[in-house]
């Protein structure tokens, strides 16, 4: 399992450590019934707190991404991925609604607005 994290970032880390395990897995990268690294070697691999995994693990596991086995460690769960797309995307296109109508209080067009998300986009790649 590869999680990318950036130093430089607002989001806590371990918001950024769900958010890296909630997409292998909505990806498909990673699947269900799959072992993920102990508390232990995640926060050793990403040079972390435990405490940091701990909490990002707890969290996974309540939004029903993962499953801990007391005394075997935390599995991806089984669920249903497409649902949890589609819950993803509505999500997404709800802030996109919500960035259009500031664009129009700002007085911005529709290639401004794309102008805009193709730099974040750049931006996000290259501190990746």
């Amino acid at each position: 399992m590869h999680i990318l994290l950036s130093s430089s970032s607002d989001q806590p880390i371990y918001e950024q450590i769900i958010q890296e395990i909630q997409g292998q897995i909505l990806k498909g990268s990673l699947t269900p019934g799959q072992q993920l690294p102990s508390l232990r070697q995640l926060a050793r691999d990403l040079n972390v707190s435990i405490i940091t995994t701990k909490r990002a693990y707890e969290e996974l596991e309540q939004a029903g991404f993962v499953q801990s086995i007391p005394g075997k460690g935390t599995f991806v769960a089984h669920l249903n991925v497409d649902f949890l797309q589609e819950q993803e995307r509505l999500k997404l296109d709800h802030y996109l609604q919500e960035a259009v109508r500031t664009a129009r209080k700002l007085d911005l067009n529709a290639k401004d607005l794309y102008q805009l998300l193709q730099s974040l986009f750049e931006e996000e790649e290259s501190s990746s």
